[in-house]
């Protein structure tokens, strides 16, 4: 255990310092397409963090007994990451969890820090857009070259990469849900197949299971005209300052076929740019 300590907090601060360097990967990445020696760069300290994580976790309830003071250290300064430390679900992509950084009520801008996995505010929101349902990503999800593969398809064009983030994921309800950084179940039923300058920037468009108003909606096409323009206008619009309008477009608003096809791509290409993970957590339990 001391010797997993004095790795974590090495191999911590060498994630910290990678993440940081997140552009360098997308310039590697329009550089080569198939080059993946960044993505194995990227593993080591995030699994070693997580592994360290779940064996205080199995040693506090294994034990059934107060955590040493390491434990209760490390057990007060970091929780499950939103991206990496939630599961999608066993019946994904049908119904799925799905982690909620903004409400229609939000004036900034909020996003999650990949280092912390903490909410921070990325940017105010200086004009009148405002986000017109419940907005967030899938965990465990990823826009790499499963995902830009499947967009350079539908759309013919070559020049797609992924955009290096979790899937984004609009969801629908009738209720008014007041704060952000909270899971939800949803279903999504569709999407748009949005580019941003040349990266894939998919938006699933999900409602929330149960839901009195929109939890019999079976596809995008259920939903009304003027709920999927309100959606289409704020993907469109939200990046757009004056004098300087974003180079974004959607190609397609596609149904509930492509949006599961989508998300499975994203897991895919989660699964790949993480692929020791579930290996090394699942020796730790042993």
């Amino acid at each position: 255990m001391d010797f997993l300590f004095e790795k974590f907090f090495l191999l911590q601060y060498n994630y910290q310092k990678i993440l940081k360097e997140e552009k360098n990967f997308k310039l590697r990445q329009r550089d080569s397409i198939k080059s993946f020696s960044y993505i194995s760069e990227t593993k080591e300290g995030l699994i070693v963090y997580m592994t360290y994580v779940k064996l205080i976790n199995l040693n506090c309830n294994m034990n059934n007994r107060v955590m040493d003071p390491i434990s209760q250290v490390m057990g007060l300064r970091y929780k499950s990451h939103p991206w990496h430390g939630v599961d999608i679900g066993p019946e994904a992509p049908g119904l799925i969890t799905s982690f909620i950084e903004m409400v229609p009520t939000d004036t900034v801008k909020y996003e999650v820090d990949k280092v912390t996995g903490y909410l921070r505010i990325d940017r105010p929101q200086k004009y009148s857009n405002v986000v017109p349902a419940l907005y967030g990503f899938i965990p465990q999800t990823y826009s790499g070259m499963g995902v830009a593969g499947y967009a350079r398809n539908k759309t013919g064009r070559s020049d797609i990469l992924g955009d290096g983030d979790p899937i984004d994921i609009c969801i629908l309800t009738e209720k008014e849900i007041t704060h952000g950084d909270i899971l939800v179940r949803c279903r999504p039923i569709g999407g748009f197949r949005m580019i941003d300058r040349n990266e894939a920037d998919d938006k699933i468009i999900a409602v929330l299971y149960g839901d009195a108003v929109y939890g019999n909606y079976k596809d995008i096409s259920d939903v009304p005209d003027l709920v999927v323009d309100r959606l289409k206008h704020y993907f469109l619009t939200y990046k757009d300052l004056p004098g300087n309008k974003a180079n974004t477009e959607i190609t397609h608003t596609y149904g509930i076929d492509e949006a599961h096809e989508v998300i499975k791509c994203a897991v895919e290409d989660y699964q790949h740019k993480f692929a020791n993970l579930n290996e090394i957590l699942s020796s730790a339990s042993r």
